[in-house]
Formats: C-alpha cells, structure tokens, sequence
C-alpha cells in the first residue's frame, strides 16, 4: 500500500498545483474586474447648482463651493490651457460663464497622473492645482461639480462628453481665446467681455 501512495504521489501532487494554479489565475483576473465595476461609472453624483449670479465684480468674491461653479466674476477670462499654479478664481469663473471645463486637482499629484489629465483637457478647458479642495481630482462647468478619485476615475470622460461642450453656461461656446495668460489674473491680454 505505501508503494501504491508513492506511485501516486506526483499524480495527486499535480492535480493540487493545477488547482492551485487556476485559483490564483481566476483571482488574478476577476479581482481587477470587481474593482473597476465597483467603481460607480454613472454621473449620479454630479453637484448642480441653480440661481447663480451672472455679474462682473472687483476685487475677491468669497465663493460657496472650493473650487468654485459660477457667480460674480472678474470682468476678465482666462486663456484656456494648462496651468502650473493655482488660477485665480474670479477669472476663471469668467471662463466657466463662456463654457470652459475646468479640471483641478490637489497639489502634490503625482505627474503623471496631471500628464493623464493634460491628455483629456478639452480645447476648451483650464488645468489647474487647486489648494483648497477636497477631492483629488474636480471637473466643473457652468452650475455642475463632480469629485473624483484620481485622474483615472472612468467618471472624467463621461462628465466632459455630457457637459463640456458649454451647455449648461450662461455665454456658451464663447471663446477663451484672447484672455489672460497670468494664472493671478493680471492685464496682459485683451479679456475685456463683449
């Protein structure tokens, strides 16, 4: 009988390393499929904010949400285009009233997670580091937020195929052509509103 169980041995060794192996296999394959379909693939979650004012101001407007979604505005726009510093608000509201997607993220990601959002960045969008914020990631157009978990949240392309096209601005499809280049805001473009 001992010589029997020697003799099967390797057989009974086999058919566990083929087990074993296809287990791992599986959980190699379905484990990154269960996380991505965790992974809320909707637009559930998008913020909309109603009644925003529409006037141009002076100065620093305390603004309710970080980054902000519209409201009084300086009376000069950004040029759309990637930012390394944080663009000044007030501006930058300007650009969302002409339908500009803005996309921020905190300070210190990595680069090439901003590299990943630089390569979505629409014709008509602002990149920016944005101090105060939350969320790693935020995509915001005219009255509409929406918080990321990174710069690979499927959730991105999805918010700038249904909102970036300007549609929810109170000026849509204007042009963030002829604003100013300096992320503070100051004078060195056309950027006066027509």
């Amino acid at each position: 009988m001992s010589e029997e169980r020697r003799d099967r041995a390797p057989l009974v060794a086999l058919v566990v390393t083929l087990v074993v192996s296809t287990l791992l296999v599986g959980a190699a394959v379905l484990v990154p499929l269960l996380v991505e379909e965790s992974v809320d693939r909707t637009l559930d979650d998008v913020r909309v904010y109603e009644d925003l004012v529409i006037k141009h101001v002076e100065g620093d407007v305390d603004y309710e949400q970080d980054p902000p979604v519209g409201g009084p505005h300086a009376d000069r726009w950004l040029d759309c285009g990637v930012y390394d510093t944080q663009v000044r608000p007030e501006n930058v509201v300007h650009d969302l009233e002409h339908g500009t997607v803005l996309i921020s993220y905190r300070p210190g990601t990595p680069p090439a997670d901003v590299d990943a959002l630089a390569a979505v960045l629409p014709d008509n969008g602002i990149l920016t580091p944005w101090r105060s914020q939350v969320a790693p990631v935020v995509v915001t157009v005219w009255g509409s937020q929406l918080s990321l978990i990174g710069a690979d949240d499927p959730r991105l392309a999805l918010f700038i195929e249904s909102f970036g096209a300007g549609e929810t601005a109170p000026e849509p499809f204007a042009s963030c052509a002829g604003g100013l280049s300096d992320p503070l805001g100051g004078q060195d473009g056309t950027g006066l509103d027509i």
